[in-house]
This record gives C-alpha cells, sequence and structure tokens, in this order.
C-alpha cells in the first residue's frame, strides 16, 4: 500500500460481492449494501439478466469471496451465541457489516481496521450512498506494517480483557512474514473465547501447473495495481504454527470443503476452482 492512496484491490473486491448479489442466484452470501457502496457507476454495470463475458471468467473468484464471507459471519454467529461482543475486521476494506450488523441489539460493537487512505475513501462512498455509520462501528485506521494492532485498537477505547473475534480477508497475501505473526500473536493472546477467520494463499511449489499459471496471472494484475503478493504458506506449516503460538482449535477449508459447505447442489455453475486460496478459523479455549 502507498501511503496516500486508497486500495485498488478493495473495489475490485467489492465488485464482486456486488455482482453476487444479482447473478448468482440465489447469493451464498447476502449483502444487499454492497451494491450501493460500489457506487453508481460500477453499479449501473450490473444489470440483472444479462452477465457479461468478465462476468462468467470471473464466476470462481466471485464464488471464492463469496465463501469466504459468508464463512467469516457464520462464524462471527457462533461467536455472538457464546458471548463474544467485539467484532474486528482486520483490512476492512469496503466490507459492509458493520453497517447492516444483524446484532447490534446484543451490543456487538464492530471495529473497523485499515489503511488510513482506504478508511477516507470508504467513508466518502458510504456518504456519497447515503449509508449511515451506527454508533455501534468504530473506525481504526492502521498500517500493519507500522504499528501494532494492539497499539490501533489501544486508541480505540478496544477492551483487551474480553473476547473478541477476528476476520481478516483478502490482506495476508499482501503483508511481509512479521506483519502477519505479529497480528496472529496479538489474536492468540486474546482471552478465552476469541478466535479469527482468515482466508490465505497456497505455495506455489504445491499447486499443479494449471494453478501456477492462474496465480501468476493474478499476481501480475494486482502488482500492476501497486499491491503485489508477498506471502504464501504451506497448510500443514501454518497449521503447526499456528498452534505453536497459541491457538487450540483450527478448521481449514480447502477447494473441497468450501464447495460441500456452501455450493453444493448448484445449477449455474458457482463453485471455487482450484487451490490458490484457502479459509482458516484458529480459536482460542
Amino acid at each position: 500500500m502507498q501511503d496516500s492512496v486508497a486500495s485498488r484491490t478493495a473495489l475490485r473486491v467489492a465488485i464482486r460481492r456486488a455482482e453476487h448479489q444479482v447473478i448468482d442466484v440465489p447469493p451464498v452470501f447476502q449483502d444487499p449494501l454492497s451494491l450501493r457502496i460500489i457506487g453508481a457507476e460500477e453499479r449501473a454495470k450490473i444489470v440483472p439478466g444479462v452477465v457479461s463475458r468478465q462476468q462468467r471468467l470471473n464466476l470462481s473468484f466471485r464464488a471464492f469471496m463469496a465463501v469466504r464471507s459468508r464463512f467469516a459471519e457464520d462464524e462471527l454467529a457462533a461467536a455472538v451465541a457464546r458471548g463474544v461482543r467485539q467484532y474486528v475486521v482486520l483490512g476492512a476494506g469496503l466490507d459492509t457489516f458493520a453497517y447492516r450488523n444483524p446484532f447490534a441489539a446484543t451490543g456487538l460493537l464492530v471495529y473497523e481496521v485499515d489503511h488510513p487512505a482506504t478508511q477516507a475513501w470508504k467513508r466518502e462512498q458510504l456518504q456519497a450512498a447515503q449509508i449511515a455509520i451506527p454508533d455501534t462501528a468504530v473506525h481504526v485506521a492502521a498500517n500493519f506494517e507500522r504499528q501494532t494492532l494492539s497499539e490501533a485498537l489501544g486508541a480505540a477505547n478496544f477492551q483487551f480483557d474480553r473476547p473478541a473475534f477476528f476476520s481478516w480477508l483478502g490482506v495476508i497475501q499482501y503483508l511481509t512474514d512479521r506483519a502477519f505473526e505479529d497480528t496472529m500473536r496479538f489474536v492468540a493472546s486474546m482471552p478465552s473465547g476469541s478466535g479469527i477467520v482468515i482466508d490465505y494463499a497456497v505455495r506455489r511449489s504445491l499447486l499443479n501447473d494449471k494453478e501456477r499459471i492462474a496465480l501468476d496471472a493474478l499476481s501480475a494484475r494486482v502488482a500492476r495495481m501497486g499491491e503485489p503478493f508477498r506471502l504464501f504458506f504451506d497448510p500443514g506449516e501454518l497449521a503447526e504454527r499456528l498452534f505453536s503460538i497459541g491457538f487450540r482449535e483450527l478448521d481449514d477449508l480447502g477447494r473441497e470443503q468450501m464447495n460441500a459447505r456452501y455450493c453444493a447442489d448448484r445449477t449455474d455453475g458457482l463453485k471455487v476452482k482450484g487451490n490458490l486460496g484457502r479459509l482458516l478459523r484458529a480459536e482460542i479455549y
């Protein structure tokens, strides 16, 4: 991320979520505000009943982005049911959960943590879309490479002595290993009952030839946007690492598990393809 420039990939992700609301029926992940927050210009390109060639090509990416958001919010619901009242969205981008929070009546506070430039841009998008910022939403400006998550949340009156649930989607692959490690150690230090959902990129050497071609093409595209991929993992090694820093329960989903859980019996072809990205839930007891 450049200091004064909002994330360009954040808009692309939000557009995929918005397309999902219109193109894929029924949607795996329901997010009506996604159509508003992307802005009128981008919204006009999504026409019900008309699927462009590019939208067809984006089918697998759209599936993965819908599934990961659904997975995160399903796990959040489970956390709320066991008493968690703090939700931290790391690298929030144009995520809209804080503005449609179904758990507001329980007292769930939503801390959106993001790069200052991206957060300023998001506020502009919210204002233009006439989406109100509720009292339960807390914006926390932070650069993961320059300050700790603890410092950023501390300035926002976060309750460190109470459990919290975290989501960290579409961010880790752009970070250094140190930024990843520091953040995961912080989450692991939270009180019992806390947890996190992440997505992560699989190490290139573990992919087949077709998947490597897809990864190289995607890597080149985001690099041209000024946001190159940096961090990749071996799933087994990542699990060992997370257990070593204090997590006690892990649930790691690959393509087959994601499709079985969220895309089974669909007739429209919506499913996650390839093994470039995985989803993981980690909890502390």
